[in-house]
């Protein structure tokens, strides 16, 4: 099932209940209704609340969310979004998934460009590891693999196109044992994730509980020509809680500035994982 189905499937499941009681009885009356599961129902009720949230942004706003410990999990818009930088993330994986063997360490001179490109952003040392795992086509085949299904290269690497249900996909891809990318490899990119510089450490990391320092990130930022030069303003990353572990992608544009962009980003991130904690606040121990 896609990141993006799991939310239908909770809503399916409910509404099919509710669809039985339309019309008049015929033959014997059943026992009774059955019992929605209150945790499913909350997380209905919260997906509920964050589409409102964010079909206020005229689809310029959209959010993917899951809790890799728990059931929880949302997704509010389809629009394709440019990537700006945070398709580094992606690029790294593209280099990683092309080492000979499996988990083969990355070369001095290539870790060092790999670090400059996640922690603090670097477009030339982007540029470089673009160039190695050969462009668009490199990174289009990469994405096979990592179960990128609405990513769209662009030979201007800031210039690709994803939705947030895909870089959901590409976090689960970072974090999972299941994934392609080896325990290294994941453990490598991570690492960087959170290790970016702090006047880069904004976006979905403020989302994180007071003092909680767990936290993985990766920004994106850039004016959009077509938009007549307004802002657009990405954040991925992820958030390790005692009873949880949010993978949270947020993709936004038209903004009159950066700081604007940073501030819905910011919100939409807090807001999201403010609705999904509460309605799993009563579940029992998470399990991992």
């Amino acid at each position: 099932m896609s990141l993006a189905g799991v939310a239908t499937a909770a809503f399916g499941a409910t509404r099919g209940r509710h669809g039985d009681e339309a019309g008049p009885a015929h033959g014997p009356s059943p026992a009774g209704p059955i019992p929605t599961t209150p945790t499913v129902d909350r997380l209905e009720q919260a997906r509920t609340r964050i589409k409102a949230y964010v079909e206020r942004y005229g689809g310029h706003l959209a959010v993917a969310a899951l809790d890799r410990q728990g059931s929880a999990a949302v997704t509010v818009g389809t629009r394709r979004f440019e990537t700006a930088s945070i398709v580094k993330v992606n690029i790294l994986a593209a280099l990683l998934l092309r080492q000979k063997p499996p988990g083969k360490a990355l070369g001095s001179e290539t870790r060092r460009l790999a670090e400059a490109m996640i922690t603090s952003s670097d477009n030339p040392a982007a540029v470089a590891l673009w160039q190695r795992i050969g462009g668009s086509r490199g990174l289009t085949a990469a994405n096979r693999a990592l179960d990128l299904r609405e990513t769209r290269p662009n030979s201007h690497w800031g210039l690709t196109t994803t939705t947030a249900a895909d870089q959901l996909r590409l976090l689960t891809a970072l974090t999972s044992p299941t994934g392609p990318l080896t325990p290294q490899d994941r453990t490598f990119v991570l690492g960087l994730m959170s290790k970016v510089i702090p006047e880069q450490r904004w976006g979905v990391t403020a989302a994180r509980e007071p003092g909680n320092r767990s936290v993985y990130v990766k920004n994106g930022w850039d004016t959009v020509d077509v938009d007549g030069g307004r802002w657009l303003v990405n954040s991925i990353g992820r958030i390790v809680e005692a009873r949880h572990d949010w993978l949270i992608a947020v993709l936004s544009d038209h903004h009159v500035s950066q700081e604007e962009g940073v501030r819905v980003v910011e919100k939409a991130a807090t807001y999201v994982l403010k609705e999904m904690r509460a309605a799993t606040a009563g579940d029992g121990p998470s399990q991992g």
